[in-house]
């Protein structure tokens, strides 16, 4: 291989140009070297909502369609689309469960006794969706038998857990509609729930700097609570003076405070269960929302608070 010289070969009495474009410093003398002028700081990241909007505002609409029509139109196939929810999301908590910790938590009468419970709830009240519940209970600790013992207690313990979690408390939705003026009773407690965390989401976005679990929800903030409370609050004022019959603006304060609290805490409770398993979202059914539970989160433990505030104000109609 040739050598190749690191610079230009002597080429005696010859003048070359080319050696006077290579000076190591300035070409006159009252010339400074100039400094590399510093970069721009990088534009601060813009905050993303992490999910896709279009998919998830096009998939509210339509499950709200869905919700409005069945609601408005025949009360019984309201309550096959809480039944139907219900059994999704145990489905959907079963299978992590099994996935992620090997807990077998048995599904068949969780699905069965879950929709019982919830046509039980409508039909006999709140005596009815108790005794739905320890029958399911009864059921899920016989039907376990019939697998080998290890694991037992846990396996149950899970499944009575989900029975309660997802069931019962869904059963005070159904029990809302007994009332006179259920339809607009299951309406308000669905519009303050998602007007709850749509009031978090906007100002947390926003304004949110300080963190309210960092723990449990890293994006959940005291300026996100604080804008659930307000839009929370201001919209149950106008449901309960407008669309309940007797209720009174100051009742509605209270119960979107009660609604804020309620569906932040939910909210923080399935981020818990879903941290522990190591999870991000409990299923893929909805786009841009993730699961059937991603959705249930804040509705469910926000059910039986909207469901005994309302029997206090107005009544069980």
């Amino acid at each position: 291989m040739p050598i190749v010289p690191d610079g230009p070969a002597d080429s005696g009495d010859q003048d070359d140009d080319r050696g006077a474009a290579r000076p190591g410093g300035p070409l006159f003398r009252d010339e400074t070297p100039q400094e590399p002028m510093a970069a721009p700081p990088p534009p601060p990241p813009k905050k993303r909502a992490g999910r896709d909007l279009r998919a998830a505002i096009g998939v509210g609409v339509g499950l709200g369609a869905v919700v409005a029509a069945s609601l408005f139109i025949v009360k019984a196939v309201f309550i096959g689309v809480i039944a139907i929810a219900v059994v999704i999301g145990l489905w959907e908590l079963t299978s992590r469960l099994d996935e992620k910790k090997g807990i077998k938590a048995p599904l068949v009468p969780l699905a069965v006794g879950g929709a019982a419970m919830v046509v039980a709830g409508y039909a006999r009240g709140a005596e009815g969706a108790w005794v739905a519940m320890a029958l399911t209970a009864l059921a899920v600790l016989i039907w376990r038998m019939t697998e080998p013992p290890e694991g037992y207690l846990r396996d149950v313990t899970a499944g009575v857990f989900a029975a309660f979690y997802v069931p019962f408390l869904a059963t005070f939705v159904a029990m809302m509609l007994t009332a006179h003026d259920g339809p607009w009773r299951v309406l308000m407690f669905l519009v303050l729930t998602v007007v709850s965390d749509t009031g978090a989401y906007a100002v947390g976005w926003r304004f949110g700097t300080h963190k309210l679990a960092p723990r449990i929800s890293p994006g959940k903030t005291w300026e996100g609570l604080a804008g659930a409370v307000v839009f929370a609050m201001v919209a149950g004022a106008l449901c309960m003076e407008f669309m309940i019959d007797n209720g009174v603006w100051w009742q509605g304060l209270l119960l979107g405070l009660a609604v804020a609290a309620s569906a932040t805490l939910g909210d923080l409770g399935e981020s818990m269960i879903k941290r522990d398993l190591g999870i991000k979202d409990m299923g893929t059914l909805l786009p841009g929302h993730g699961g059937i539970m991603d959705r249930l989160d804040s509705l469910l433990p926000t059910a039986p608070v909207v469901w005994l505030l309302l029997v206090l104000f107005v009544g069980s109609g």
